[in-house]
């Protein structure tokens, strides 16, 4: 039985999915969360689609609980979210708000609520922000409000009362653009030198839970890629 435990939201995702590979390889029990099972997870707990946050919210939650028992957890990864573009004259404006505010303004906070009933004192939740949205996004906003959003959580989690567990971290990685094979698929002739790969998160995510080089909570990390080469840089 492995001893380190790591739930996983939005591990059907690119992201996800390395990082499911990556805690699994270290001999760490995994569960994913997302609306398709990851077939390399130990566990999965299947999200509904649901137009109410409170229904959706709910489902998460109680099904959660029910396969974690009195188990905790070491971390807490949020990796869910997309992207959706727009200025506020678009036609799609209301649909792709909608649409980014659940993928990471959801996710987010039943992450935050489930790191607060399941993390061991000590532990990791990490969210998904947006090096983007440390400033003005005119031309995607729906993705910037929700991704800001994000951010002011986590920096909400670092105070004292936020309901975390004792010594517990909460860091928000804020990434450029990651190289999945979607981003590949819809930007053939960007310098891929300069994305994000998926295996540096993973490895740095498992650095972080296991304590080494772990940013104070309420971190905002960049995470500056060039020449191949990323690094994780506070924003603040």
């Amino acid at each position: 039985m492995a001893s380190n435990r790591v739930l996983v939201y939005g591990g059907r995702g690119a992201l996800g999915s390395t990082c499911v590979k990556h805690f699994k390889s270290k001999g760490w029990w995994v569960a994913s969360i997302d609306i398709t099972a990851n077939e390399d997870a130990n566990e999965n707990v299947l999200v509904k689609m649901s137009e109410s946050f409170t229904e959706h919210a709910g489902q998460v939650t109680a099904d959660v609980a029910q396969l974690l028992g009195e188990e905790k957890v070491d971390a807490i990864l949020c990796v869910a979210g997309g992207w959706a573009g727009g200025n506020c004259g678009s036609k799609d404006l209301f649909k792709n708000a909608d649409l980014m505010w659940k993928q990471s303004v959801w996710s987010s906070t039943i992450s935050s609520h489930l790191a607060v009933l399941h993390l061991k004192p000590g532990g990791l939740l990490t969210l998904a922000g947006a090096k983007a949205s440390l400033s003005g996004t005119g031309g995607m906003v729906g993705y910037g409000m929700a991704k800001a959003a994000v951010h002011q959580l986590c920096q909400s989690l670092a105070n004292k009362n936020s309901g975390l567990p004792s010594g517990s971290t909460a860091v928000a990685i804020l990434p450029v653009t990651l190289d999945t094979p979607m981003n590949r698929k819809f930007m053939p002739d960007a310098d891929f030198s300069s994305w994000t790969p998926l295996e540096y998160i993973a490895e740095t995510f498992f650095g972080w839970a296991t304590g080494e080089d772990r940013p104070a909570s309420g971190s905002l990390m960049q995470l500056l890629t060039a020449g191949g080469k990323t690094q994780a840089v506070a924003a603040h």
